[in-house]
């Protein structure tokens, strides 16, 4: 929902106080990073972007290659070599095996929870760490953690998703935390389009700094004499609305989201296409503080690519077309989106995910940086009736780097189909205990409910010991 959503669905007219819907997306630190972390592991990362290709990514096609899989359901990308001696990933990441040597790569992740294997339950998990269905709404993992750790980065939000309309975007959760933790999403068609920009992220037009000063000290005035207790609604109104009204004239805001400050060979480097511009605006949030950031992509239908009108990664149709899947619905439910191996989709993937943590290192960002490359789940070892792959929750792969994340290592794996685990089961639950306490998050600490219900962080997982 845009800003001016949120305050309209708040009865509160826009012009009656600018901003409040903007100060909805920030967080006052109710804990610092000092004591959020002075017990528990020593945090590794300071900052997490998340990487969320939505759709069920396939795995034997990307990480996981599997080429002694009956030849009617291999997939036809070979393996490649990578940086690490004996580690192959298929063609289709032939950039990022590059630098694989950065990366921890798990190809043991599945979850068994009934309804996780339709993309809603499934995106939720995914960003919660949670079962959805639970007793109680659990938050986004990036919700929780700007609840208890703020941001650096006092003119941002905590917690941005870019741009955040993918098909599951509806699905993030602020759960039983204050409105404060909630994601702020940034909108837009295409971040490639020299005219994006954030809507609502400056003052009126005819409403110029000094009149908005102005106004913002007669509200002070007629606050006079009301002296609220810390934990006062009023007092937390008067919080936000200052922190609204900081960001709104902060010039350093609206240059956060400006990709024309970039350099042209940068932006070359991830790609010039919408896919390429989200993540590197991911990397530019990250470089100005902001604690959580999700990058979700989902290619734009434009005159380049008719036909893809849902460009992620639900290939039950034609999985292995050189250009649309199709655009009718013929009941596999996978149209509207291009192969796998067109540019759109995994070329742009590659050369993005690529550039993007080598420009993290080389901007030595990625030291104090979780990245975390993630799907809801992966797709079935063999095709279907309509030469897609459906969805599958039983094996499939995600990556991890940075933030102290040993380089050049594979933690699990699935038999010779890519069906099922064989060693190392890891589920969704045990990623949101490992980005908890590479952040120095104390599990032992519960989050509180507003009925003062303690909910302890992942607790049904385990940290990933092997990227610690």
């Amino acid at each position: 929902m845009s800003l001016r959503g949120r305050i309209q669905n708040g009865r509160m007219q826009r012009r009656s106080f600018l901003g409040v819907g903007v100060a909805g997306a920030m967080t006052t630190r109710v804990a610092s990073l000092a004591e959020a972390a002075s017990e528990g592991r020593k945090a590794q990362a300071k900052n997490v972007l998340v990487i969320l290709e939505q759709g069920g990514l396939s795995h034997m096609d990307t990480w996981d290659p599997k080429t002694e899989a009956v030849a009617e359901h291999r997939s036809p990308f070979k393996p490649v070599s990578t940086a690490v001696p004996g580690l192959q990933f298929t063609s289709l990441l032939s950039k990022t095996a590059q630098i694989a040597d950065r990366l921890t790569v798990i190809r043991s992740m599945y979850h068994d929870r009934s309804g996780a294997n339709g993309h809603p339950l499934g995106t939720q998990y995914a960003l919660s760490g949670e079962m959805p269905g639970g007793p109680l709404e659990m938050p986004d993992i990036g919700s929780i953690v700007s609840q208890r750790m703020g941001s650096k980065c006092d003119y941002l939000p905590p917690y941005i998703m870019v741009p955040g309309n993918h098909e599951q975007a509806k699905q993030t959760r602020v759960g039983f935390l204050p409105a404060a933790a909630k994601v702020f999403k940034t909108g837009g068609k295409d971040l490639s389009d020299p005219e994006w920009k954030v809507n609502d992220l400056g003052l009126l037009t005819g409403v110029d700094r000094g009149r908005f000063t102005d106004r913002r000290d007669l509200l002070s005035n007629l606050n006079v004499g009301v002296a609220p207790a810390s934990n006062d609604p009023v007092r937390t109104f008067s919080d936000l609305s200052n922190q609204a009204a900081d960001l709104l004239t902060n010039p350093l805001t609206q240059s956060a989201f400006n990709l024309s400050e970039e350099k042209e060979a940068t932006r070359e480097a991830y790609g010039t296409g919408h896919r390429g511009q989200c993540y590197l605006m991911g990397r530019r949030l990250i470089e100005r503080g902001v604690r959580f950031v999700t990058v979700d992509v989902r290619e734009p239908l434009t005159d380049k690519t008719p036909g893809g009108f849902n460009m992620n990664w639900d290939h039950h149709d034609y999985i292995y077309n050189k250009g649309s899947c199709g655009t009718i619905r013929n009941g596999a439910g996978g149209e509207g989106r291009y192969g796998i191996g067109h540019w759109v989709m995994m070329g742009s993937t590659d050369q993005a995910f690529a550039a993007l943590i080598a420009d993290l290192e080389d901007r030595g960002l990625l030291a104090d940086t979780l990245v975390a490359f993630v799907s809801e789940f992966g797709r079935t070892p063999r095709l279907n009736r309509f030469k897609g792959r459906d969805h599958w929750t039983n094996a499939y792969s995600i990556a991890l780097a940075g933030g102290g994340v040993p380089g050049g290592q594979v933690i699990g794996s699935s038999d010779k189909e890519g069906g099922y685990v064989t060693n190392r089961p890891t589920r969704p639950d045990d990623y949101a205990a490992t980005v908890y306490e590479k952040l120095g998050l104390d599990r032992t600490k519960p989050v509180y409910t507003p009925s003062n219900r303690p909910v302890f962080l992942a607790h049904n997982g385990n940290p990933i010991e092997e990227v610690f």
